[in-house]
């Protein structure tokens, strides 16, 4: 058994769909930053919010941009790669940020947790199954993108046998524990993402 001693913040009343950007800010606060959510969302996340345009909803790649705003109850979030730009913009070059997408849940664990270095993770929230759609057009491509409801980041910290450690921004939860196969089974629905930090 392994759980890393990380500062909680919670992402409850001010920041509803700012899970990544909470649990990123958790991360920083671990490495010695000292920066607000605020300040990491005004000066580093970049986000791009919707349109309708002839009837039809257009709208960012959560795989570019956050999709729409972290302070609003009806934004949607953003994927790894973003994250990964916005942490190692916040970093300051004193480290590296890595998409870690696809990375076996074993590899996260010897590579970063086993080293000291708590990890982006992207699952569902409270580990509920995910729920496909809304869908919308693409700004820069005009593909239709489906949305993977329940999105959820959190901040990988620990484990056990029995499974995995999370410092949950979510309904202020605080540290919690989810099984081994249900953490798969929810991570690999939100594409297997997660982000982690290496010193330069």
């Amino acid at each position: 058994m392994k759980i890393l001693t990380v500062p909680y913040i919670s992402q409850e009343k001010r920041f509803p769909t700012g899970c990544e950007s909470v649990s990123a800010v958790m991360l920083l606060r671990y490495l010695g930053f000292s920066l607000s959510v605020d300040t990491f969302i005004e000066k580093y996340l970049q986000r791009q919010n919707f349109e309708i345009r002839d009837g039809e909803l257009w709208g960012p790649d959560p795989r570019k941009v956050f999709c729409g705003s972290p302070y609003d109850p009806d934004g949607f979030g953003c994927y790894a790669p973003v994250m990964a730009s916005a942490l190692e913009q916040a970093a300051q070059g004193r480290f590296r940020a890595i998409d870690e997408t696809g990375t076996p849940m074993e590899k996260l664990l010897t590579g970063y947790i086993d080293r000291g270095m708590p990890v982006l993770f992207w699952a569902c929230i409270d580990m509920l199954p995910p729920i496909p759609g809304p869908s919308w057009r693409l700004f820069d491509s005009g593909e239709r993108f489906t949305w993977i409801s329940n999105e959820h980041c959190m901040l990988l910290v620990g484990y056990d046998r029995k499974g995995y450690y999370f410092h949950d921004p979510y309904g202020g939860h605080g540290l919690v524990h989810y099984s081994g196969r249900l953490t798969w089974l929810r991570h690999r629905a939100q594409y297997e993402m997660a982000v982690g930090m290496r010193p330069l």
